[in-house]
């Protein structure tokens, strides 16, 4: 090999098996590249050191200062993010929109007003520090859409089935109900009862209402019940006189109504009921429910046309009229009935309900001879309640409920057990 350099006029020569090679622009470059990588290596060699002394105690013993921590932002408190907590509860709190307090239960997603008074001002007796939380509940007033009040058992609907349970409404609050009685056929006697779906594909006795919540104990109602029956309409006006949620040791409302049939125009029956319940554990509750109803009329089937109007009944004649030709009717009479009932939660949303609603004045006239009774199961959800059973009594207003099927068809064993036919209820708090 002979190399031939230039320098101070001097060449380098290679020289390899007689031919020659010359360092050109090519082998610059790569070695510029070499030279651009090696740098690289030991500027990170440099800083990997000196980030490994840093983290070395210091020669005179003492540790490396920490880097200054970050500065942390404080959390908004709940006042300004417009809710606060209930105190003893760890499920509910209360959120302040459009200068109104709503109580909010997380676990069932319920959602209520709250009244100012009652969700600031605590008890006596209990500690200021502390609102009780029970005050803010019976403040929201409806059932499942307030934290339930423990031992105070929630019902899920304005009836058991025909009996009221009398339950306080919201304040300003505005419910419908609807009831369906398939009572012109039994459930479980008579031919082909399972391709009739139990009477479900016969005629029902649909009635309707609508009732608004006044105050938090006061109340009003409008209800309606078919043609078949004389069209009745109803107007009620109820109040709630005592309640578990505030801590009475029962609930207690009184109701007055005033029913016409024919459209409110003739054969009218003023009711007077009050309605008492007690809650047991919180998951069942009782009802007594006795009511006086005056010119009471019976709940016969009038032999007509379902266009014509129901026929008048004054009470001073001595049979009733035009219902099938029975003598032993009268066409009004002061009654007196007491109705009994419960229910129980199997479920958190699910309750079964039974009643029954004997007349234990004057029933013999008005046809009654066994006392109407009901028994079905609840499905309660918030603002929503459906309630399938099975009764004996196709009617639903205040005076009706306590007449049986029997009295209707005009057949004395119609309200046996045997009789019983299916019937359902539908509730739904509009606002």
């Amino acid at each position: 090999m002979e190399m031939q350099m230039t320098g101070n006029e001097r060449q380098m020569q290679v020289r390899t098996d007689g031919s020659r090679m010359r360092l050109g622009p090519a082998v610059n470059s790569t070695l510029a590249k070499s030279l651009g990588l090696l740098l690289v290596a030991f500027a990170i060699w440099v800083g990997a050191s000196d980030a490994s002394l840093a983290k070395q105690p210091s020669e005179t013993g003492v540790p490396a200062a920490p880097d200054p921590p970050a500065l942390a932002v404080p959390a908004p408190s709940p006042e300004v993010l417009g809710f606060s907590f209930v105190n003893g509860s760890a499920s509910t709190l209360i959120i302040e929109k459009d200068g109104k307090k709503y109580l909010v239960d997380l676990a069932t997603h319920n959602i209520k007003e709250v009244e100012e008074s009652s969700a600031s001002v605590p008890a006596a007796g209990q500690d200021a520090a502390k609102p009780p939380e029970s005050q803010a509940m019976a403040s929201a007033g409806t059932p499942k859409a307030e934290k339930p009040t423990p031992g105070v058992y929630e019902p899920g609907d304005d009836f058991l089935f025909s009996l009221p349970t009398g339950r306080r409404l919201e304040r300003h609050g505005f419910y419908v109900n609807f009831n369906h009685r398939f009572a012109f056929n039994p459930a479980f006697t008579g031919k082909a009862r399972g391709h009739l779906l139990l009477g479900l594909d016969d005629y029902a006795l649909a009635s309707f209402g609508f009732r608004y919540g006044l105050t938090k104990n006061a109340s009003v109602e409008i209800y309606r019940s078919p043609s078949v029956i004389g069209r009745p309409i109803q107007l009620s006006a109820g109040y709630n006189l005592l309640d578990e949620h505030d801590g009475k040791p029962f609930n207690a409302a009184f109701r007055f109504s005033v029913e016409g049939q024919n459209d409110f125009s003739r054969n009218f029956t003023t009711d007077f009921e009050g309605i008492f319940s007690r809650s047991i554990t919180g998951k069942a509750q009782i009802y007594f429910v006795p009511t006086l109803s005056l010119h009471d009329r019976p709940l016969a089937v009038p032999q007509r046309d379902i266009v014509n109007p129901f026929p008048f009944q004054p009470c001073s004649s001595p049979v009733a009229a035009d219902v099938a030709g029975r003598t032993d009717i009268r066409p009004c009479a002061n009654t007196f009935s007491l109705g009994v009932g419960g229910a129980l939660d199997i479920r958190p949303t699910v309750a079964l309900v039974a009643e029954v609603i004997p007349t234990l004045v004057n029933g013999a006239e008005m046809g009654i001879h066994r006392p109407a009774f009901s028994f079905g199961i609840q499905k309660k959800i918030w603002r929503h309640a459906f309630t399938f059973g099975f009764s004996t009594s196709p009617g639903t207003t205040v005076s009706q409920r306590a007449g049986t099927r029997a009295t209707m068809l005009g057949d004395p064993s119609a309200d046996t057990p045997s009789g019983l036919f299916v019937g359902f209820d539908l509730t739904r708090q509009i606002f």
